[in-house]
């Protein structure tokens, strides 16, 4: 709370020469490239100033720089006489944007609106996406969430409607998908109110998880500190086949790594097997970052990334990317990191990590072996594919490729199949393309276009809590009861490919690259390795429209939010400060090993008082 107290004295004190700097355009403002950050945004990509930023940066430290350290030294404040020292300096950064999903974005725009500011000062985003609870299918659970939150829901849309902030409604996707599909561009430093904002590191920007009360700073125009990170290079040889996927990478990674390897560095992704990886796919690898805490992780620019941008209708982009390309949007020649690791995609084995934490990984030909000795259940009872991390139109398709040739052979799964498409743009280009009705012949439930299970926005009816069960996801994290609140429940993760083979023989002791399966006429078969198109051939259909801009000027508007509220509580400022250090202050709790923000304060059912401080503060710690 001592931080909040500082954002809301800083703002209040700062407003005047705040509100100067919003609107004042700098000359190489001006001088940029003119196209836009995104169709949604009139401010520019800031490519040029970035590269003059990054230039006398270079001349101060005299040595070759890594990507990671372009993007995020090229948006330093006072470059001239900021100390830049990795792992001991503190960085004053100037972030391009801002987004924030519905949960968090409460407590953010209460905290906005505490600071007496008209507008945002940098683009910024809502996203509504951890509210809807999983329960029957799509179309019925946003309906019964859109009754159940329309408190919030109207005070998120109407608070971005006054200060400036972009509405995505519920349905729409989840916030990293609708980041990758319309706001990531190579080059760009954002800041988002969630843990796995590194998904915009496959399109080569520094995406990085944030506290709300840091997200207000940069929307109030104060510069963010962050510890300079070290940087931890990931060199990829090789290149992908069979039924490796991109998510073995990251799975790999954290098997090396740990759940706290990465911890106070960005991970950056270089060597020859880069382009092997499909943009989305190096999507799915930074997202997963998250787990072995890293600041944020990233790819260099290349022409997967120029593929996805100009599919996305973003190609004046891509030709400011390519020119950038070399002196800022990859790595100098010579430069140095802090840890390397190699990894040959040529001879990675497909990995499922699991059970209780994402860092513990096993190669698909051992998990059966493994699960019988330690007594982990085998028999799948639930497989869930999509999620943040894995539910591009490749992954989709590539899934689809598993369950035709199941169902050719008179097969469907044998386990609980559910599918979360990320954004409304996927759920509409599947359903066009077949994909989705391919998923549900084989027995597969469409969910919402939203988080649901995987933060554990669940309404799971197919065990008691207690019981004792296997689920296989594709997701990112399976920390105890994260999925379902069941501390019973044995969560792996693994890529979707895997994730709807193993649904497929109902048990963890199957590898698909050389188990063979028996079909409804008693013969045996083996599956073919995975196929789908990286980018849908007819383009991707956008759907529904889902998003609200705000007003040019929302001075007038307002923002009600009733006193008697139990999901909204208005902030009250606290008392400046005297100058002086708080002693004898009671320590409320010690903990060792693994703690993680499922454990400070857990996500499900509490999410809903995420906007109300008492009621919120009473989960704490809890887990």
């Amino acid at each position: 709370m001592a931080y909040s107290l500082r954002v809301v004295s800083r703002q209040a004190s700062w407003a005047p020469e705040i509100q100067r700097r919003c609107f004042h355009a700098s000359p190489l403002t001006s001088a940029a490239q003119k196209v836009a950050m995104s169709k949604f945004d009139n401010d520019n990509l800031p490519h040029e100033k970035l590269q003059k930023t990054v230039d006398i940066i270079k001349k101060r430290l005299n040595r070759p720089l890594t990507l990671s350290e372009k993007v995020l030294y090229g948006h330093i404040d006072e470059p001239q006489s900021q100390e830049v020292e990795r792992g001991t300096s503190y960085l004053r950064l100037r972030p391009d944007r801002v987004a924030m999903q519905d949960a968090t974005a409460q407590m953010a725009m209460l905290q906005f609106i505490s600071s007496g500011l008209p507008r945002v000062a940098v683009p910024s985003t809502i996203h509504c996406d951890h509210l809807i609870e999983a329960q029957l299918g799509g179309d019925k659970d946003l309906a019964r969430a859109k009754d159940i939150n329309s408190e919030v829901y109207n005070f998120l849309k109407s608070a971005g409607a006054k200060y400036g902030v972009g509405f995505w409604k519920p349905g729409s996707g989840i916030i990293h998908q609708i980041i990758l599909e319309n706001y990531a561009f190579p080059g760009l430093l954002m800041i988002g109110t969630d843990s796995h904002t590194p998904n915009g590191g496959g399109l080569g920007g520094l995406c990085i998880g944030v506290g709300g009360a840091d997200a207000v700073d940069v929307m109030a125009n104060i510069p963010w500190e962050l510890k300079c990170p070290k940087v931890i290079g990931v060199k990829l040889t090789g290149e992908l086949k069979g039924w490796t996927s991109p998510k073995d990478v990251i799975l790999k990674v954290a098997g090396i790594l740990t759940v706290k390897g990465g911890t106070g560095a960005i991970v950056e992704y270089f060597g020859p097997g880069v382009d092997s990886i499909s943009c989305t796919g190096m999507a799915t690898i930074c997202n997963m970052g998250a787990e072995i805490g890293a600041t944020t992780s990233v790819f260099p620019y290349n022409h997967r990334m120029r593929s996805y941008l100009q599919a996305t209708n973003r190609g004046g982009i891509a030709q400011v990317a390519d020119k950038f390309q070399k002196s800022l949007l990859s790595a100098d020649e010579g430069a140095k990191y802090d840890e390397v690791v190699e990894i040959n995609l040529s001879t990675l084995e497909p990995h499922i990590n699991g059970p209780f934490t994402p860092d513990l990984a096993h190669p698909i030909s051992q998990i059966g072996k493994t699960a019988q000795e330690k007594g982990w259940p085998l028999e799948v009872k639930v497989g869930l594919i999509g999620s943040c991390t894995n539910s591009s139109y490749e992954d989709m398709g590539r899934c689809a490729s598993i369950v035709k040739q199941a169902m050719k052979h008179g097969l469907k799964s044998k386990a609980a199949f559910n599918i979360t498409p990320g954004s409304e743009q996927i759920r509409a280009t599947i359903e066009r393309d077949g994909i989705a009705k391919t998923l549900r012949d084989f027995g597969g439930v469409v969910l919402a276009n939203a988080c649901g299970p995987c933060i554990g926005q669940w309404d799971r009816q197919d065990i008691k809590k207690g019981d004792k069960n296997t689920i296989v996801t594709s997701y990112n994290r399976n920390f105890t009861a994260r999925n379902d609140a069941n501390p019973a429940t044995h969560a792996f993760v693994t890529s979707p490919e895997l994730v709807t083979a193993l649904s497929l023989a109902g048990t963890l002791n199957f590898d698909p690259t050389k188990d063979k399966l028996k079909g409804a006429d008693g013969k045996e078969f083996l599956l073919d390795s995975p196929y789908g198109d990286e980018l849908p051939q007819r383009g991707f259909d956008p759907g529904e429209d889902t998003y609200q801009a705000p007003p040019s000027d929302g001075k007038s508007l307002k923002v009600d939010v009733d006193p008697k509220s139990q999901r909204l509580q208005l902030l009250e400022p606290f008392d400046v400060w005297d100058g002086k250090d708080l002693i004898d202050l009671t320590v409320l709790i010690k903990v060792k090993g693994k703690c993680t923000t499922d454990h400070i304060s857990a996500a499900g059912p509490w999410l809903k008082y995420r906007g109300h401080l008492d009621n919120i503060s009473n989960n704490m710690f809890i887990g």
